[in-house]
């Protein structure tokens, strides 16, 4: 599999919670790949991007959220990489909850939550700076989604943020939950009731980069001995069925996840992808 665009090479990585492995492919029509991932062992952060905006420029958004991001957490919390473990832990309930400011959360878990929208929105900024410095107007230039967690005591939470349409799913206890939901029009006309003449699946209602703001969604989920998750971009879950993830995070472990990694972009070519193709999993 070609991975030659990744910050971070296709092996195991050993988090606090798990071994992570990710995966990118180039797939079976583009030329090049504007997929991205980055694991930080140190951090406890793990991501994805998919960017958008051509050949070369898709490829520098989408490699540059990661990095604004990383560095951002990374300047705002270094004692993390140290094994700090104060700001994770959680209290407020069994499932995860959009990030509200007026929202009840314990005092330890706050710095963690303002600490990733501050770092969204900063890479966000980077990129949109950078297209206004190219001449492309609002909405416009490149972009990328973004879609990751951050976690960093053993036996706490984990922080999910989110930008577009790359996906974050958890098998657990035999079951497949998607954790992200998808920033696009066609979901959006989904969740109105809409069943006929739906936009097509690919129209961002937000992405990093093209505008000088952005919403990103953000969670807190708990983590249990035996999850495993899973990110993806939409080359992978646009063209494989929920059932043949399930299959296959269902028979994945700490031992196997270059290979389980390997058969879902198999899957994605075998049932005729037409993007690149990203998969990072993480087995607790």
């Amino acid at each position: 599999m070609s991975n030659s665009t990744s910050l971070s090479p296709s092996s195991y990585h050993h988090l606090r919670i798990g071994k992570a492995f990710g995966m990118t492919d180039v797939g079976l029509v583009r030329t090049s790949n504007e997929d991205n991932f980055l694991i930080d062992q140190q951090l406890g952060l793990v991501m994805i991007t998919d960017g958008m905006g051509g050949h070369d420029a898709g490829e520098v958004a989408s490699k540059e959220v990661l990095l604004a991001v990383r560095d951002f957490i990374q300047k705002i919390h270094p004692e993390d990489q140290a094994g700090n473990t104060s700001l994770f832990t959680h209290s407020s309930g069994p499932d995860a909850c959009f990030y509200d400011p007026d929202a009840t959360y314990s005092d330890s878990i706050v710095p963690a939550i303002k600490t990733l929208s501050d770092a969204v929105e900063f890479a966000n900024t980077q990129i949109y700076t950078q297209n206004l410095a190219n001449q492309h107007d609002e909405g416009r230039g490149m972009g990328s989604t973004l879609t990751g967690f951050w976690q960093c005591q053993k036996d706490g939470s984990m922080v999910v943020f989110h930008v577009g349409d790359s996906r974050l799913y958890r098998f657990r206890a035999g079951e497949l939950s998607l954790l992200t939901r998808d920033h696009t029009l066609y979901q959006q006309a989904l969740d109105e009731g809409a069943t006929d003449n739906l936009p097509p699946r690919n129209m961002l209602l937000q992405a990093m980069g093209p505008y000088p703001t952005v919403k990103p969604e953000i969670k807190l989920h708990p983590l249990h001995a035996g999850d495993r998750y899973l990110l993806c971009t939409d080359g992978l879950h646009g063209s494989v069925s929920d059932r043949m993830i399930a299959e296959v995070m269902g028979s994945s472990n700490v031992t196997n996840l270059a290979q389980a990694c390997d058969k879902l972009i198999s899957l994605a070519k075998e049932y005729g992808s037409r993007d690149n193709i990203t998969v990072v999993m993480l087995a607790c």
